[in-house]
């Protein structure tokens, strides 16, 4: 059986204003009407597969254990202390699998791609587990389409023989000798299996050298996809890189559940190394003369991993100008543009070759050929230490989730949502008071010593430094205003008391 092990992390910044570091691109919906993350683990139907191990950071585990559980996929969830690259985090998972006494086949996704063809997907997968069970490290390399600049590539060496394929042959001569047609044993296939011992792991290469690439007809895009057993990932890690693995042994070794969530050792996970599993492991393992043990197993399935607009704009359907809308749109002679509307009316007259995208608190206009430069107008925003780099106006918690509507230099107004059963912590602030008008459903409020119901256009008041709670006691959700007053409106002004999802303040 094969265990998904679904790598989560990742800030998405080429995708601002749409990606935020606390909703990055893996929990949005880019393709299809369900998250990327959610997309990555329903494709996976079909397969003998365990309920995924998802890694992520601490700020999205709330995030990652909703949008799992919305599609029945809830599984384990390690949370990463702080970001070490993937070959620590696939050491966390393999080590977390082996100390409870199994050794699965990992299959190692990100949480951020898209895969149209998916049947093709699933009948690659199949296929090359034999390769993982027989020791072999397996990646996964897109046959390309084009000369790309923007991944890295793997070159192919000799072809892999699959021993699989020897054994179903054993099996049709044993069907055809005991006098039954092969034709009426339907559950036995032989496939010529498609695999090649790794010549090279490549960086990104110039125009020049990746169309070289492609005419050589020898190399793949790195997708970034693995497959193999977690003790051979392990073996190979402790030869090549022993200090990445020492230190997910101590981390994992003091480990404590905390709701959904498996959490590991902060101080030790803080000491390993920060490295890519390519780095890590696969590169040199490749290098080593005469050895077949990283193999590449091609995959053509319309793969992309949405890592700018332009990927957007690629997997969409076109109108006849070029043009792929969505949201409140209205074109006049405009062609071949990307443009998203989240909140208004956008209008476009006259553009070629555009990105723009309007959320409800940024607008980003930019040209097809430089959306690679997202990012620095990202590094800029952080660098001005403005809060759009890491947060959407609105924001999701575990809770629910409150949309700044209206912000003032003393007040702030707030569209508040609580999930029907769910309870905000119970808090205090330094430095504002709290309006609470109901628009829609029952509050249940503690205010000081006194706790009491809230009904639809009624409202209460919460002054400053007054512990307080808020709750949603009905089965609908509750909708509420808020409003803020005070001389500083940070969210950090909390002080938790008593926390359902453990975020008392320390």
């Amino acid at each position: 059986m094969i265990t998904p092990v679904i790598m989560a992390g990742g800030s998405g910044s080429r995708l601002w204003p749409l990606s935020r570091k606390l909703m990055p691109k893996q929990f949005l919906k880019i393709s299809s009407d369900n998250t990327m993350i959610q997309e990555t683990v329903l494709r996976l139907a079909g397969l003998n597969v365990t309920a995924p191990l998802c890694i992520c950071n601490e700020e999205h585990r709330f995030v990652v254990a909703e949008q799992l559980r919305a599609i029945d996929a809830l599984g384990s969830i390690i949370l990463e202390p702080e970001g070490r690259n993937t070959a620590p985090a696939i050491a966390l998972a393999a080590l977390s699998e082996l100390s409870k006494g199994n050794d699965p086949i990992m299959l190692v996704l990100a949480a951020d791609h898209v895969i149209e063809n998916q049947t093709e997907f699933r009948r690659v997968v199949q296929n090359s587990v034999n390769l993982a069970e027989h020791g072999k490290l397996v990646t996964f390399g897109i046959v390309p389409t084009h000369a790309e600049t923007g991944y890295g590539y793997i070159r192919a060496g000799a072809r892999i023989e699959d021993s699989s394929q020897d054994k179903k042959h054993e099996i049709l001569n044993q069907v055809q000798d005991d006098g039954v047609g092969v034709q009426d044993d339907v559950s036995v296939q032989s496939e010529q299996l498609n695999a090649f011992a790794v010549d090279a792991f490549v960086e990104k290469p110039d125009l020049a050298t990746a169309q070289q690439y492609l005419d050589s007809g020898e190399y793949y895009w790195n997708s970034g996809m693995f497959m193999f057993k977690a003790s051979r990932y392990v073996e190979e890690l402790a030869k090549y890189n022993p200090d990445i693995l020492n230190a997910c042994k101590l981390s994992v070794g003091n480990t404590s559940v905390d709701l959904d969530f498996i959490r590991v050792d902060a101080d030790e996970f803080a000491k390993c190394p920060d490295d890519s599993i390519d780095y890590a492991v696969m590169e040199p393992l490749c290098q080593v003369e005469g050895s077949d043990s990283v193999v590449v197993v091609p995959l053509d399935a319309n793969w992309n991993d949405i890592g700018s607009f332009s990927a957007i704009w690629d997997i969409n359907d076109k109108d006849e100008q070029g043009n792929v809308h969505q949201g409140d749109v209205v074109s006049q002679g405009s062609t071949n543009n990307l443009v998203i509307a989240e909140q208004k009316l956008v209008a476009t007259v006259g553009i070629k070759d555009c990105i723009v995208v309007e959320t409800k608190d940024a607008v980003l206009v930019a040209h097809k050929d430089k959306v690679q430069d997202v990012k620095k107008i990202v590094e800029q925003i952080k660098a001005d230490d403005r809060c759009e780099a890491n947060l959407h106006r609105q924001v999701y918690r575990p809770w629910g989730n409150y949309d700044s509507i209206d912000f003032g230099k003393r007040d702030q107004v707030k569209r508040i949502t609580v999930k029907p059963g769910e309870k905000l912590s119970i808090q205090m602030h330094h430095h504002r008071s709290e309006h609470w008008i109901v628009v829609s459903g029952t509050a249940k409020v503690t205010n000081g010593e006194d706790t009491f119901l809230v009904r639809e256009n009624e409202s209460t008041y919460i002054p400053i430094g007054q512990i307080h709670a808020l709750e949603n006691p009905g089965i609908l959700p509750l909708e509420l205003i808020e409003v803020q007053v005070g001389d500083y409106l940070g969210e950090d002004d909390i002080v938790r008391f008593e926390d359902r999802y453990g975020r008392t303040s320390k």
